[in-house]
């Protein structure tokens, strides 16, 4: 099929408002003097959901607030669902989307989230979601569906309010995972994968609302235990860009990503980490892990949005992560670590997502609610969603005859043992659930009962009004050019602290659960001035800490020269049989370099294993044909620097104020044996490019950035 929306021809929709705006001029200045109020498109902002008021759903919020204990939840925003196109005009129980928009004028709200999801064949591996329309009804999903709604949203009674969209969850995850040659594979997906028409679907839904200046649009991105492994990560990323940019959509189309998305994945595992090791046995063995790069959703999202400005996106793309039902509170909640006896206890005993496996998704047993939604809460995260509203089913748990084209998925019944997917595992799926998106009475008590942060206040419950007490003794623990790490004694209160905010000159830069904070925002050689809240689940935040003071070190370290390096780590295991990372060399000076000249150091140590090593250059803006690379015994051999990867360069000049661009590398043990990393005198643990001191810039025999060890 030819593309549609181009400039010579833009969206169908679009062409009719446009039409409509051209009517309206004959009416000129009579038609806004007729109708004062009527609101101008807002300017487009970084991050949507700063000082806004989000809308709440009355559907949703009725059928929580007659639960029991169910109000003390019933005011939280959640994403409206647009899963067929009858949901666009209303079904019986629920309002439809004009409707939606409407409720949202009259309730003050200027932030309305909405779910686009009703791709052809969708959902391609799980029958619990498939939907009304087939694998080749491409047309239909533009016209019928995209269309339509992209007319609503464009209608200038609604031009005030900033619109999120969450763009088709599932979808192209599973062209990553499940289009053929895994375990999971289905025929269904690889017809998917071959026809096109997901990333058909979602270009155009991209490029037709990505045209409305008051709607943002955020990418479903799947979560950390679908697409945390190698073979997946950086495949998605791709995947994700080849979609943003067919039928007329671009990168400027995606405002941002979202992940976990109507899943249950833990936002934080807060006493295991993937570089832990339990008696040489790293926790990536484990069986719960299973050699996944990452065990929370934080740790995800950040990682993933630097992967996906790597791919081509903007640098300043948001993330968003769904909590509503990753909370996993409740007696059964870890309170530390688990035993030292093997890695497989250590996490088991440790982890607070309870699933049976990290691929069950349906109605999942001993769920809770997660944190409640929230803007800013991390560098990079634009917000905490409820994107899946607690209490509506994932799918029923038997076969259930019914008009939305929903069927019945094993995943939901608790009696299945599993497939591929989830390790041949029982479900851990709750037993006497309807049919998707249905009201789901046992599963909303489930997730209350498990909160966490935990719940406060609600029918027959005293109100809590006490603020925690001030944290103490805060103190920076560490610095450097880029980075302030903080640490404070925890704050107590009456009912429990939920977490901390943490100020930088009086703004609040991030929110931790722990004690500690690493601040990766600040610039060298610059003076800051830091304080900690402490806040519980009924919204009550104390005073401030005293403020703690600090200067960061300067950029340059010893080296005297017109060069810097930057860095950032793309191996997230310090402990596995190669070195990686990423290095730009920045001419900061005012004359061009001769780059024949330049050498750059990364210091490591070997570890035990071979004494010979290769590398490796995957990719270089300046071509790898240009770099060179080897591994050289130090002269003077120091801690955690017995040898250097040196990088140097065959030629070229690098003018004044230009960057190198990335160049991605590799380091290795002839005999493939492990390293220790974490000892090394150059590793850093930042993931996005920043300043980096202690790899050494040369230009001959001159050191020109760093300190050498």
């Amino acid at each position: 099929m030819s593309s549609r929306g181009t400039t010579q021809h833009p969206p169908r929709a679009l062409r009719r408002r446009a039409a409509a705006a051209l009517s309206a001029l004959v009416m000129g200045a009579a038609l806004a003097v007729a109708v004062p109020g009527q609101a101008l498109a807002a300017d487009r902002v970084d991050n949507p959901y700063a000082g806004a008021t989000a809308y709440v759903n009355p559907d949703w919020s009725a059928k929580a607030a007659a639960e029991p204990g169910g109000d003390v939840i019933a005011d939280e925003p959640s994403f409206v669902w647009m899963d067929r196109i009858a949901a666009i005009g209303g079904t019986p129980g629920a309002r439809g989307l004009r409707a939606h928009l409407d409720t949202a004028v009259s309730q003050g709200a200027d932030l309305f989230q909405v779910v686009i999801y009703n791709l052809p064949g969708r959902d391609c591996a799980a029958l619990a979601s498939n939907g009304e329309l087939g694998p080749t009804e491409l047309s239909r999903y533009k016209d019928d569906y995209i269309d339509p709604i992209a007319d609503i949203l464009g209608d200038p009674a609604y031009a005030s309010m900033r619109i999120v969209t969450l763009i088709e969850p599932d979808s192209l995850p599973n062209l990553v995972t499940n289009a053929g040659g895994t375990a999971g594979s289905t025929p269904e997906c690889a017809t998917m994968k071959a026809n096109g028409n997901y990333e058909k679907g979602i270009g155009y839904a991209l490029h037709t609302l990505g045209a409305l200046p008051n709607v943002y649009n955020y990418v479903d991105a799947a979560h950390h235990g679908w697409l945390g492994w190698d073979s997946n990560f950086v495949p998605a990323a791709q995947q994700f860009k080849k979609a943003a940019t067919t039928e007329g959509a671009t990168v400027s189309d995606v405002h941002g990503f979202i992940v976990n998305t109507a899943n249950y994945s833990a936002l934080k595992e807060p006493h295991f980490a993937v570089t832990d090791s339990v008696n040489g046995t790293t926790v990536r063995q484990s069986r719960w892990v299973d050699w996944n790069y990452y065990v929370d959703e934080l740790s995800f999202a950040k990682a993933l949005r630097t992967e996906l400005v790597r791919q081509g996106f903007a640098s300043d793309i948001g993330m968003l992560i769904d909590t509503a039902r990753n909370g996993w509170g409740g007696s059964s909640r870890p309170t530390g670590p688990g035993p030292l006896t093997s890695a497989d206890a250590y996490v088991d005993g440790g982890r607070t997502d309870r699933r049976i496996h990290a691929g069950n998704w349906c109605n999942q047993s001993g769920a809770g609610i997660g944190e409640r939604p929230t803007t800013a809460p991390e560098p990079g995260i634009d917000a905490y969603v409820w994107a899946k509203p607690p209490g509506e089913s994932d799918g029923s748990s038997e076969p259930i005859d019914n008009d939305e084209g929903k069927g019945f998925d094993r995943m939901c019944d608790p009696t299945y043992t599993g497939n591929g997917r989830n390790g041949f595992n029982l479900t851990g799926a709750l037993p006497g659930s309807p049919v998707a998106g249905h009201w789901f009475s046992g599963q909303f008590q489930e997730l209350l009962r498990n909160a966490h942060p935990p719940l406060d206040g609600g029918s027959g419950g005293e109100d809590d009004t006490q603020a925690p007490t001030v944290p103490t003794n805060l103190r920076v623990t560490a610095k450097s050019s880029s980075s302030v790490t903080l640490a404070w004694t925890a704050s107590t209160d009456d009912t429990g602290v939920t977490g901390y905010d943490v100020l930088r000159d009086g703004v609040r830069v991030g929110t931790t659960s722990t004690t500690t904070y690493t601040d990766t925002g600040v610039r060298a050689s610059t003076a800051y001035s830091y304080s900690v809240r402490a806040k519980d689940a009924a919204g009550n935040v104390s005073a401030g800490t005293p403020a703690a003071q600090v200067t960061t070190e300067a950029g340059g370290g010893t080296g005297t020269g017109a060069l810097k390096a930057e860095y950032r780590n793309t191996d997230n295991s310090p402990t596995d049989n190669q070195i990686r990372m990423s290095l730009r060399l920045v001419n900061t000076g005012s004359a061009a370099i001769d780059l024949s000249t330049v050498t750059a150091r990364y210091w490591f140590t070997p570890d035990g294993g071979a004494s010979t090593f290769g590398t490796a250059c995957d990719y270089a803006v300046l071509g790898c044909g240009n770099v060179t690379h080897g591994v050289r015994s130090a002269s003077t051999p120091a801690t955690g620097a017995s040898h250097y990867l040196e990088v140097g360069f065959g030629g070229g000049s690098l003018a004044a104020g230009a960057s190198t661009g990335e160049i991605q590398l590799r380091i290795n043990k002839s005999d493939w044996s492990a390293f220790q990393e974490s000892d090394d005198y150059s590793r850093a643990t930042n993931t996005a490019f920043a300043d980096a001191p202690r790899i050494g810039v040369f230009t001959g025999s001159a050191l020109a950035w760093g300190t050498a060890p």
